[in-house]
């Protein structure tokens, strides 16, 4: 399998470049976490066309930006992700069409919650498969994310099915699996896998579609959808993910169902509730305070 690793890796220390990976992975999470606005912001799209109409801005997104970074290398990338790419692309093939699933099925505070053990699965799937040992204190900010998101969900209802919570604990596996792999492989740009992931969703979401059925406006909103919220927020991990511990860029992910509430709070005036406001508040302390911490603990290099 080829290796297209960018010379902008080779010089880069190893603190500096997990800064770089957390620092991207933390810019996806907030790009992604303005999904519940624009899906509330439409007029008449139902999901299954929403998902198509997001896949293929998606896809067309990401194609033309690996056209553009790797200008007549395009093919070769593609070919380059070989197995891992594929494994890559399919968890966000079942990450994107099983959240349809699991929020139809079962609760929305069932699906957060069970979606807020991804980084436990990744930091587990780290350990085994990297080797990478997982820190006390990002042990106690997976503990206290979890419980954060616990309170955040405790006011809520909804119907609940064992199979719509097993489909989000699959989600939860995907995610952490794709973290670990783009990790593992991270000399290998899994961008075009992200693209094959969206391409793949898409395919399987218009037989249930009506695509032609959308309204000019929201056809825009669809646009930026996939095009800015998807396929930049895909771009963006996909990059920062190898460079960070797969624990901590699955801890960061976090923050994309913490902002979500406060968006739509933000701009269309939907009050997310005491209890979400402070279950938020808790994980955003306690990535905060993980930062913090870790700089604290990140030594200076003497110069050659």
């Amino acid at each position: 399998m080829t290796s297209l690793a960018p010379p902008a890796l080779m010089p880069e220390s190893d603190a500096a470049a997990r800064r770089r990976g957390l620092a991207l992975v933390g810019l996806s999470a907030l790009i992604w976490s303005t999904g519940g606005l624009i899906v509330r912001s439409l007029e008449s799209a139902d999901v299954w066309t929403t998902v198509f109409w997001r896949s293929a801005f998606a896809v067309l997104f990401l194609v033309a930006f690996i056209a553009v970074r790797d200008r007549g290398q395009a093919f070769q990338v593609f070919r380059a992700i070989g197995r891992p790419g594929l494994v890559v692309g399919l968890c966000f093939t079942s990450a994107s069409i099983g959240l349809v699933l699991a929020l139809s099925l079962t609760s929305v505070a069932n699906t957060l919650i069970i979606l807020s053990t991804a980084p436990l699965i990744a930091a587990l799937l780290g350990r085994v498969v990297l080797g990478e040992r997982v820190k006390a204190r990002s042990w106690v900010a997976m503990a206290a994310a979890l419980f954060g998101v616990g309170l955040m969900v405790s006011d809520s209802s909804g119907q609940t099915s064992l199979a719509g919570d097993a489909i989000a604990f699959v989600i939860a596996c995907s995610l952490a699996v794709a973290t670990v792999t783009i990790r593992k492989y991270r000399a290998v740009r899994m961008t075009p896998a992200t693209c094959l992931g969206a391409l793949f969703a898409g395919l399987i979401a218009l037989p249930f579609a009506a695509p032609g059925s959308v309204t000019p406006g929201d056809f825009g909103l669809l646009a930026v959808f996939g095009a800015g919220q998807l396929g930049l927020g895909l771009a963006l991990f996909a990059t920062g993910a190898r460079l960070a511990p797969a624990a901590e860029v699955a801890l960061i992910s976090v923050l994309e169902p913490i902002l979500g509430p406060i968006w739509v709070w933000a701009f269309l005036g939907e009050h997310p509730g005491a209890m979400a406001l402070i279950g938020g508040g808790i994980v955003l302390f306690a990535l905060v305070l993980h930062t913090i911490l870790d700089q604290r603990k990140v030594k200076p290099v003497p110069p050659v």
